[in-house]
């Protein structure tokens, strides 16, 4: 099996073009409004041509004040259809499978960009936030975040997307719902693993109802976040959990898929554990730290059917294309300004960039 090789995802029959994902990264660059931008656009069109399999958008907030950051896309609102249908439609001319990243910040929605108290599964605070705390959502207010989850999808769906990748990653809503430490709750959305993933199994589900059979939902989640309090072990019973459900792949957020658990030279990857849990038959993503065709072919040796890649795609649009010398290696960080133009960033993104140490020249 190798990066270059096509795939045929399960349940759809969908056709992969290669086994490669182009992840969702946050670039802030589109309206206030959540409309996206024509330089929102253009960045993701430009991965799509340079031959990613899955093109993801950024994270997507379903609510007006769900947002974590300014210049974020948003699918909370009829308005934001047409720029969606004109994404949509010129990543399906290029040849790409498009999926928009669901998401709602929860206690990463910042006071000071939404204008209301954050949210979350319990009264959580955290560093970033400045001492505010966050709300915990009742009961119909949960339900109501569901449907938000389950309209996105639906305009989604309506502006010609072939799926959406729900985030249950990264310390966000769904995330805080499903970590022992930002759930605290002892009712029906709280407790065991059972009641944290409920959240994320009722998001599925309806979602699943709403669109029907053809349209992909994928779903990201991290395996180790400690100050949420997620661990690996419940991880991997969520993973297990997932796999039985009408989803169409699973993702897994490693942020090194190199990464040992312990120094034994021996010792499983986390790609290697997961695929050890979920069925075959259930498409398993693994993406963190790859740059060359030699750590794709690793992450594929290791059990994954697909290969997420974050920053190579940044700089290199045409990263897929060379997978097939198993002696690519292209340059990594940092870069200029040139660079990152003429890899169509525009100048807000790259200035987002600067904030990443050593990605930009003159940076941090």
């Amino acid at each position: 099996m190798q990066s270059t090789s096509s795939f045929i995802l399960p349940r759809s029959g969908k056709i992969l073009k290669n086994r490669t994902v182009l992840a969702a990264m946050t670039n802030k660059q589109s309206h206030e409004n959540g409309v996206l931008s024509e330089e929102e656009k253009k960045w993701l069109i430009r991965r799509a041509k340079g031959d990613f399999a899955i093109t993801t958008t950024a994270a997507t907030n379903v609510t007006e004040h769900g947002r974590g950051w300014v210049g974020e896309m948003g699918v909370w609102g009829d308005h934001q259809i047409p720029e969606l249908t004109n994404l949509a439609t010129q990543l399906t001319k290029a040849g790409t499978i498009s999926l928009a990243q669901l998401f709602h910040g929860g206690m990463r929605a910042p006071q000071v960009i939404n204008g209301v108290q954050p949210i979350s599964a319990s009264e959580n605070t955290e560093s970033g936030m400045n001492g505010v705390y966050t709300r915990a959502l009742e009961n119909n207010e949960i339900i109501e975040m569901i449907q938000s989850f389950t309209d996105a999808a639906i305009r989604c769906q309506k502006a010609g997307f072939d799926g959406v990748e729900l985030h249950g990653a990264h310390s966000y809503l769904i995330c805080q719902f499903l970590g022992d430490i930002t759930n605290r709750r002892k009712d029906e959305w709280g407790g065991d693993l059972q009641g944290r993933s409920k959240f994320l199994c009722d998001i599925i589900k309806s979602v699943r109802k709403a669109v029907g059979p053809e349209f992909l939902i994928a779903v990201r989640i991290s395996p180790i976040i400690e100050k949420v309090g997620i661990y690996l072990q419940d991880s991997l019973k969520l993973a297990d959990i997932l796999s039985k459900m009408d989803i169409d792949m699973l993702h897994i957020s490693c942020w090194d898929v190199f990464q040992k658990l312990d120094d034994e030279k021996d010792s499983p990857s986390l790609t290697r554990l997961f695929r050890e849990v979920i069925p075959m038959s259930m498409p398993l993503v693994s993406t963190g730290a790859v740059w060359t065709s030699k750590d794709a072919q690793y992450v594929l040796d290791e059990g994954a059917d697909l290969v997420g890649v974050a920053r190579v795609g940044i700089a290199h649009p045409d990263w897929p294309k060379y997978l097939g010398d198993n002696t690519y290696s292209p340059q990594r960080p940092p870069f200029s300004e040139d660079d990152l133009l003429e890899a169509d960033l525009s100048p807000v993104f790259i200035d987002y960039m600067r904030s990443w140490k050593n990605f930009v020249i003159g940076g941090n």
